[in-house]
């Protein structure tokens, strides 16, 4: 078995994203990322694994806008205004994808999605708020594994455009 193999089986990262990270020369990240034996399907959940803030989980949810999946990179703490992704993407109508939009875009179960590596080339919106830390941590393409990155660092692997698309609190 080879090297790369076997760093991807270790650190429990889904192949597909391993073999992401390793076509963008992160190869870095897979002895980086983490297994949990529970599940870090949630936000909460990851940041009580990890032992991090909420707001330093990167969500990676998919929205369908007019019928087309796109990608939302979210803060953990924070909700996504959908009527602000419709205005930020010129949509006529944005929802929430259902898990099976989800899987066939992605190739990934919701809950473990990273913010690339998908298997299909779908449009990415960063929240800015990500901006607000050093590093945070997103999915590694299964429900209980996950990996640090810089936010600038995800920003460009995602290939997304940074926005201001999280709800306003009062």
């Amino acid at each position: 078995m080879t090297t790369a193999a076997t760093d991807a089986e270790e650190s429990g990262a889904h192949p597909r994203f391993a073999d992401a990270l390793r076509a963008r020369g992160l190869d870095d990240l897979l002895v980086r990322t983490r297994r949990f034996p529970q599940a870090t399907r949630t936000a909460a959940e990851a940041a009580a694994a990890i032992g991090c803030g909420l707001s330093q989980i990167c969500k990676s949810l998919i929205f369908a806008a007019d019928g087309v999946p796109v990608l939302v990179l979210m803060d953990g703490a924070s909700r996504v205004d959908v009527e602000r992704v419709r205005r930020e993407l010129g949509a006529g109508k944005v929802t929430r994808a259902d898990a099976a939009v989800v899987r066939e875009s992605t190739g990934y179960a919701i809950g473990g999605v990273p913010p690339f590596g998908h298997r299909t080339r779908t449009r990415v919106l960063a929240d800015r708020s990500l901006l607000a830390h050093d590093q945070v941590w997103a999915a590694a393409g299964t429900p209980h594994t996950v990996f640090p990155i810089t936010p600038q660092e995800l920003v460009a692997h995602a290939g997304a455009t940074l926005v201001d698309v999280r709800e306003q609190t009062a």
